[in-house]
C-alpha cells in the first residue's frame, strides 16, 4: 500500500494499521454490496419469468413447450459451479499457506468460467425460438445477456487476482500473498470478495437451469 506523506510529515504504525483496516473493511463491504445489487437484477429477471408464466396471455408463455438446447444450459451451470468450487477450495488452501495449490484451483478456475462464458455465446447461435417470439424466450434471451455479463465478470476477476499474486511474488518474493503486510492483507481480502461472489454466481446459476430447463 503506497501512503501518501508530505515533507516532513512520517506517518505513524497506528496511522498505517488504521489506513490499511479502512480499506480491508472497504473490500469486504463493497463485495457484499455488490453481491446485493446484482440479487436486485436476478430478481427482477425472476420476477418477469414468473408473472409472464402465471398470466400466459393468449397462451403464448411457452408454445408447444419450446425450451432452449438442454445440453448447452447444464454444461454452461456445471462450469461455473466447477469454478466456483474450485475458487473454493483454492481460498481454503491459501487459508493454510499453500498459495501454490490456490493459484493451480485460480487458473483451472478461471479455465472453467472461460469455458462456460464460451459455451453460453455458442447456445445463443442454436436457439431454436426468436427473441420476442413468447414470454419463454423473452425470458431467456434475457437470462443470456445477464448469463454472458456474469460470467464474463467471474473471469476478468480471477485473472486480475491471480496477475496481482503473479505480481506479488515477483517483486517481494515467495509467500508474499501471507505477509501481514497491508499489501498481502488487502490481497486476502480480494481473493475472498471474489471468492463469495463465485459461490453466489453458482447458486444462481442452479436457480436459473431450473427455472428454465426443469420447470
Amino acid at each position: 500500500m503506497a501512503t501518501t506523506s508530505t515533507p516532513g510529515y512520517n506517518p505513524t504504525p497506528e496511522e498505517i494499521e488504521f489506513e490499511t483496516r479502512a480499506e480491508i473493511s472497504s473490500i469486504w463491504t463493497g463485495g457484499r454490496l455488490f453481491i446485493g445489487m446484482y440479487a436486485f437484477l436476478l430478481a427482477s429477471l425472476a420476477f418477469s419469468y414468473f408473472y409472464l408464466r402465471s398470466s400466459n396471455n393468449g397462451d403464448l408463455w411457452r408454445p408447444n413447450h419450446v425450451t432452449a438446447p438442454t445440453s448447452f444450459g447444464w454444461a454452461i451451470s456445471s462450469l461455473v459451479v466447477l469454478a466456483a468450487l474450485l475458487a473454493i477450495y483454492g481460498q481454503w488452501r491459501l487459508r493454510q499457506g499453500r498459495v501454490l495449490d490456490w493459484e493451480v484451483a485460480g487458473w483451472l478456475s478461471f479455465g472453467a468460467a472461460l469455458s462456460a462464458l464460451g459455451v453460453q455465446i455458442w447456445q445463443l447461435t442454436v436457439l431454436p425460438f426468436y427473441p420476442g417470439s413468447s414470454g419463454y424466450a423473452s425470458c431467456f434471451i434475457g437470462w443470456g445477456v445477464v448469463s454472458i455479463m456474469t460470467i464474463s465478470i467471474l473471469v476478468y476477476w480471477t485473472e486480475t487476482t491471480l496477475a496481482r499474486s503473479i505480481r506479488m511474488r515477483s517483486e517481494q518474493g515467495a509467500g508474499a500473498q501471507l505477509s501481514g503486510s497491508a499489501e498481502g492483507r488487502l490481497f486476502r481480502a480480494g481473493v475472498e470478495s471474489c471468492t463469495y461472489f463465485m459461490g453466489f454466481a453458482a447458486l444462481s446459476f442452479i436457480v436459473f437451469t431450473a427455472l428454465f430447463y426443469l420447470l
